[in-house]
């Protein structure tokens, strides 16, 4: 699995700038949070002049954020239609999820947050944070959802289902995170009910 909160681009070509901002943004923002990433740090990680955030990032930063959460929601509801299509069951679907998210975490040192969270839950004054935030893992649960159904949960178990997953999912990482353990992660489908 591709690691699901960076941008990746051409082995052999440089990335274009908007590409590399993102890159920059999506690991700084999952490793420090958006308050604790300074403009200057992002600049010298993304190596591009500060004129070109604001080309491509009208609203500097936030913008970048809104955009870097954009883009790994994104490569997050590909990882759940890659886990859940073959899938003969909504816990089959789901343990292939842990087992992609652990690795990513193994990966990534046993230390990054989630990229939506570390970047949008930056404090109760951002309302346009938090709204995009909810917006993206909205969609998260509905896709997992629709995957519930059609694996044969009805409604509003398998609504119930993909909700109960992204609560483990968050509540898994962040224990993970404290334990520097992957196996937590690994082992959040085994939560879910028998019969999902």
């Amino acid at each position: 699995m591709t690691d699901v909160t960076t941008p990746s681009a051409a082995p052999d070509a440089p990335a274009p700038t908007r590409e590399r901002l993102l890159r920059a943004a999506a690991g700084l923002f999952r490793n420090k949070g958006y308050s604790g990433t300074g403009l200057a740090e992002l600049l010298a990680a993304a190596g591009a002049p500060k004129g070109s955030l604001y080309h491509h990032f009208p609203n500097g930063k936030s913008d970048l954020a809104l955009a870097a959460a954009d883009w790994a929601s994104g490569q997050m509801l590909l990882l759940i239609e890659a886990s859940f299509t073959p899938a003969p069951t909504f816990r089959e679907g789901a343990k292939t999820v842990c087992y992609k998210l652990a690795k990513l975490f193994d990966q990534q040192g046993k230390w990054s947050g989630c990229p939506v969270s570390a970047t949008l839950f930056e404090g109760p004054e951002n309302e346009a944070f938090h709204q995009h935030a909810a917006h993206l893992f909205e969609g998260w649960i509905a896709e997992t959802a629709r995957h519930a159904r059609r694996l044969g949960l009805p409604e509003p178990e398998a609504r119930a289902a993909a909700e109960n997953f992204y609560i483990l999912l968050q509540g898994g990482w962040q224990l993970a995170r404290v334990r520097r353990q992957s196996d937590v992660i690994r082992g959040l489908y085994l939560q879910l009910q028998k019969n999902d």
